[in-house]
């Protein structure tokens, strides 16, 4: 039997796309891209925002087709969109043929095998349930040399935008000596950039050890032999602690990068979001990190139109950013999503008044990315080489201040051929708002 598996989302829900990939190979299913031959669809879906939930619902037609075009037999959905909308499912898609939630991934192989055999099946467990996948090899799909590694599950903050909470449940760490299992496996496979990942990594392991344990998760990820980098994403600001940064600093693996969603600025709708922090608590903690660490990468993502934002709100934010100047930072206009809080605040901003303020702060990003970029020029940096342009005759990476997808790459000119996954030295020549262009002036060779 054929699988084509399309994985919708955040990278967090690659991770599970990935582990269900890899019981189906187990099971003897053959993966393929082609629609046309496709036996079963499985598609983890995204119910984030209403753009995502509407990408999942249109993904989830489209694939319906095949039955009538195609070689499909049966249709599977897992994650977010059926976990939230369990009850409207089966009355609203009658297309598909079996249903999972988002702690169920691990029960795959018997959705699939019941599906085909017509017998499809609603699989749900609590919300709060962690399936241990430790003895599943996943079938990464990020690049032999990266992957990512999710050290938790679930979200205790309930900001008042959010619907996370109500999908994938309570905080959940994956016990230690489990991450440290499964990462020596991905090293043991090539891999060499861990990028770690939750809704809240910088929370890990209070839950179990009674502690926050992420910096002891990290120094134990470092001693792996064959990882390079490790890269900290979703990092709650709140959160940072003293022994997290030093440990950052002092953890030669460790990426000087962190990805740090503040999601706004002002005290005022900082407390209508729910969420943690102040103004001042912010920069004091961006102070901390520069200081220990100068040459650190932070990025941040900020949400415009949030209900009662108010021009004197956007205009405090716009002097944020100015102020900070992030390395790098994504804006999301608010999504106004049912069964949240928020989504029944008074004072809701018009779509275009939000898209303007989002378009204002990525101007004056702009601005601030190519500052930053034009300074890099003649300075030499270690890049993870990733792919070829035939066209342009140049390589493709990233360096340490640039996590796959989101930021920006650098294109590297080299006489010698090199392989992606290798590392390369190379020195900066010239940069765009985002992008930088180098020359290679020294390679390692890996084996």
């Amino acid at each position: 039997m054929k699988l084509l598996f399309i994985s919708l989302g955040c990278d967090k829900n690659l991770v599970d796309s990935e582990v269900m990939l890899g019981l189906l190979k187990e099971r003897g299913y053959e993966v393929t891209n082609e629609e046309q031959e496709a036996d079963v669809i499985v598609i983890n879906t995204c119910c984030f925002i209403h753009d995502a939930k509407q990408e999942s619902i249109e993904t989830i037609l489209e694939m319906s087709e095949l039955k009538k075009t195609g070689k499909l037999k049966a249709l599977v959905v897992a994650g977010c969109l059926s976990e939230r909308y369990k009850e409207e499912f089966r009355r609203e898609l009658t297309e598909v043929d079996a249903v999972l939630g988002t702690t169920s991934f691990d029960k795959i192989v018997e959705a699939v095998d019941e599906a085909l055999r017509g017998n499809g099946e609603d699989l749900f467990e609590s919300i709060d349930y962690l399936p241990d996948t430790s003895n599943v090899e996943r079938v990464v799909t990020t690049g032999s040399y990266m992957a990512y590694l999710k050290i938790a599950e679930g979200c205790d903050k309930h900001c008042t935008y959010c619907i996370i909470p109500s999908i994938r449940g309570r905080f959940r760490s994956v016990p230690m000596e489990r991450l440290v299992e499964e990462a020596t496996q991905l090293a043991n496979n090539g891999v060499k950039e861990l990028v770690l990942v939750a809704q809240e990594t910088t929370l890990y392991g209070k839950d179990l050890y009674g502690e926050k344990k992420l910096p002891e998760l990290l120094h134990r990820l470092g001693e792996i032999e064959g990882i390079e980098w490790i890269r900290l994403l979703y990092s709650y600001p709140e959160e940072i602690t003293d022994e997290l940064i030093e440990t950052m600093a002092r953890e030669p693996k460790v990426c000087h990068y962190i990805d740090m969603p503040i999601q706004h600025s002002e005290d005022n709708i900082l407390k209508r979001m729910g969420r943690r922090t102040s103004r001042a608590q912010l920069v004091e903690v961006i102070g901390k990190l520069r200081k220990a660490m100068p040459d650190i990468a932070i990025r941040t993502t900020l949400i415009t139109g949030f209900p009662g934002e108010t021009e004197e709100d956007h205009e405090g934010m716009l002097a944020f950013v100015d102020e900070i100047e992030f390395d790098r930072l994504g804006v999301f206009t608010y999504s106004q999503e049912e069964d949240t809080p928020a989504a029944t605040f008074e004072n809701q901003v018009d779509e275009e008044v939000k898209q303007r303020r989002r378009d204002e702060i990525m101007a004056l990003q702009q601005e601030i990315s190519y500052e930053r970029d034009q300074e890099m020029i003649g300075k030499q940096v270690k890049v993870l080489i990733e792919g070829y342009l035939y066209d342009e005759d140049v390589y493709v990476g990233r360096t340490y201040k640039d996590a796959p997808k989101v930021d920006g790459c650098i294109f590297v000119k080299s006489e010698e051929e090199i392989i992606s996954g290798d590392f390369v030295d190379v020195l900066i020549t010239g940069a765009s708002e985002y992008d930088l262009i180098g020359e290679v002036i020294y390679r390692e060779l890996t084996e």
